[in-house]
């Protein structure tokens, strides 16, 4: 088949994946994008890109989500300086064009392979053409696409495809182990892709060595297989190596979440069958899946699962003996070779998560795909014996089967599009997902609905009782309907059940600080940045506390501390300034306002002062405008008020008197002077 066609070929897949993509570029961040990107002072600004490579702890601002991934963080870093700020568009491109450069060179690499096996230009590229079609349009990949910070997935893979494309066109790199240099690259986005080495072990077998699993045993074949040994233990080595300094580069903060590993162990089989499964049939996916680890071996999944695995195991084996089948055995290792740092004896905090399967899901095309190459031979000669359009039938059979998954695609980007439509997605898809019901009630928080909110969170609670994130929730609903011992309640229990989570610790600090209780919020702040120092809401409420109480030296400390990680905020700035001056912000304000006296300016500096608390200062900034405008109802207002919240309800009266003589439909002043009148008489 001539360059041409090929090209085109090619390019009809990418156009075809772009449009169906084209409804996703304006997705929003979700879930951990808002610890990775989103809260993450350090991929702001490019001057941290050497410590990305040093500092595992600038992936997250939640420790255990500290991992090392210093191409993700770098990639993330220049995403935000192309976009200018939190643009998801920007972010979604980068992800994109990346996730069509593996599209290409998995093409390539489908090609190469099949020509190993049965060198048939024209009958390999249509074959890989639909394999790779078929992977760009998998609704199960979109999962992976959509979630920003999933492009640890994305990369990690890509660069896997890069190392065997390297070796397949590029035969002078391989005596110097060359096309291992992707493979290290893939390992700093996702330590997965130190997986090459053993998927690479069963290509040289298959491939180079012409060997199979029965040969690899025999003595006749020994020194053929020595000669493979001696090939693939660099590569063991290289990507061992890897393994182990990325473990010691990750911080010791990081958790995985899980709990059993034996738990978690038997529960993967059925996991795997079902990851099987969906390759064919990609229905009910969802976010953040309510499956849990099964209560032992006794239970019928853990039966089926083993089964399963057995079953494809022995698949695996018997079509390695046949050069012909090699491809299929070859998949199916890779299908499982490259699920081992998922579901195996690692325990994660989910049993399972569809974007694990990017990387498993090549093996399991390349089985698929050359399957049915092998079937559509025999099927070719029928039609022809019975004169039927073969081509014809072929093509409209495979450009079916792509729409559909095409239209799942374009469907799954919408459910990905809102934090509301993603996660109301999950309380549809996985009703039993607690934390799926309880980020569905912050969406409905975050638009006022409180009462939704509260509903979601109160069935999340019968889920997830323990649940820290949960009891802060909880807290920040009951505060919003003004049952400030429920919401006290809540936070402490948060407190009790997550207290090495920041977010425990700050929401708390939060709370205090917004009913004025500067002092005693203040350990609380300053242990939500000892556990997470590059918190930024956290730095900024702390040194709002530390002026509040005239902390000036701690404030300087802690602006000057925190101007270094983000030199250009405003609100830092003007701490600095506050702590030279050793005034705190309405003083300041105060300050500039008697520069350039502005009646106005003084009312909301006097409201500013009445809902700190001080109303001495309430007063004398409502005093200070009316020096400049005399009939002001609204400073008398305010100095009624005032006295009012002093319990000086004489001095209120003749204050409120004269708003309502200057303003007579003034209602909130004839309402604090009809209070006043009667706390006078009692």
């Amino acid at each position: 088949m001539k360059k041409k066609v090929t090209y085109t070929i090619l390019l009809g897949i990418l156009l075809a994946t772009t449009m169906v993509y084209w409804n996703h570029f304006s997705n929003t961040f979700h879930f951990d994008d808002s610890h990775t990107i989103v809260n993450n002072i350090y991929i702001r600004s490019l001057k941290h890109i050497p410590r990305f490579f040093v500092d595992g702890t600038t992936f997250s601002t939640l420790p255990q989500n500290q991992s090392y991934r210093p191409i993700v963080s770098l990639t993330l870093a220049i995403d935000y300086w192309l976009a200018g700020g939190y643009f998801p568009f920007w972010f979604q491109l980068d992800d994109f064009i990346v996730f069509l450069l593996q599209g290409i060179l998995l093409f390539y690499f489908f090609i190469q392979l099949f020509n190993l096996v049965q060198p048939n230009t024209k009958r390999n590229i249509w074959l890989a053409a639909f394999g790779v079609a078929w992977y760009l349009l998998h609704p199960a990949n979109a999962e992976t696409i959509n979630y920003i910070i999933a492009r640890s997935d994305l990369q990690s893979t890509m660069f896997v495809v890069l190392g065997f494309v390297v070796y397949q066109y590029w035969p002078k790199f391989r005596k110097n182990y060359l096309y291992l240099i992707p493979i290290l690259i893939g390992s700093l986005a996702k330590p997965t892709a130190v997986m090459f080495a053993p998927i690479f072990f069963f290509y040289l077998l298959y491939f180079e060595y012409n060997l199979n699993l029965q040969q690899l045993f025999q003595s006749k074949h020994r020194q053929q297989v020595i000669l493979l040994i001696k090939k693939i233990i660099p590569v063991f080595i290289v990507c061992g190596i890897m393994y182990v300094f990325i473990d010691k580069m990750t911080p010791p903060s990081w958790i995985p979440g899980g709990t059993s590993t034996l738990q978690y162990l038997i529960t993967q089989p059925y996991i795997i069958a079902h990851y099987f499964g969906i390759y064919f049939l990609p229905i009910g996916l969802s976010a953040d899946t309510d499956w849990g680890l099964l209560p032992g071996i006794t239970d019928p999944r853990f039966i089926a699962g083993i089964l399963f695995v057995v079953a494809l195991l022995v698949v695996a084996i018997i079509t390695s003996f046949n050069k012909k089948w090699q491809p299929i055995s070859f998949g199916i290792f890779w299908f499982f070779l490259a699920l081992i740092p998922t579901s195996s004896i690692f325990p994660l905090a989910e049993v399972l998560n569809y974007h694990r399967i990017f990387f498993p899901y090549i093996g399991l095309m390349i089985s698929v795909v050359w399957t049915i190459g092998l079937f559509l031979e025999p099927l070719k000669i029928w039609f022809e014996k019975n004169a039927l359009p073969y081509k014809t039938s072929i093509a409209i059979a495979a450009l079916l089967l792509l729409g559909v998954y095409a239209y799942a695609t374009i469907n799954r980007n919408k459910v990905w599009h809102t934090e509301e439509s993603l996660w109301k997605n999950v309380t549809e898809n996985s009703p039993n997902n607690g934390r799926g019901l309880m980020n569905y009630g912050l969406t409905q928080m975050n638009k006022g609905d409180y009462a939704t909110a509260e509903k979601y969170f109160i069935r999340a609670l019968q889920l997830l009782p323990n649940y820290h994130a949960l009891q802060i929730n909880l807290a920040i609903i009951n505060d919003i309907k003004g049952d400030t011992t429920a919401a006290v309640t809540y936070f402490k229990r948060a407190l009790a059940l997550g207290p090495a989570y920041p977010e425990s610790w700050f929401f708390y600090g939060r709370y205090l600080m917004n009913h004025q209780h500067y002092t005693v919020a203040i350990p609380y702040l300053q242990k939500s940045l000892e556990l997470s120092p590059a918190q930024i809401d956290a730095r900024l409420l702390l040194m709002r506390a530390y002026s509040e109480t005239g902390q000036w030296s701690a404030l300087k400390n802690l602006a000057l501390e925190t101007q270094k990680l983000i030199p250009d905020n405003a609100s830092v700035k003007e701490y600095l300034i506050m702590a030279e001056a050793q005034k705190n912000g309405l003083d300041m304000q105060e300050s500039l306002i008697d520069a350039q006296p502005d009646a106005n300016k003084y009312i909301d500096l006097s409201l500013g002062y009445y809902q700190k608390g001080d109303y001495t200062g309430c007063i004398r900034a409502a005093e200070k405008a009316l020096k400049i405008k005399p009939n002001f109802a609204e400073a008398y207002n305010n100095i009624g008020s005032s006295y009012i919240a002093l319990k000086e309800y004489k001095k209120a009266i003749p204050a409120l008197e004269k708003a309502i003589e200057l303003k007579p439909d003034f209602t909130i002043a004839k309402n604090n002077l009809q209070f006043a009148l009667r706390a006078l008489k009692n």
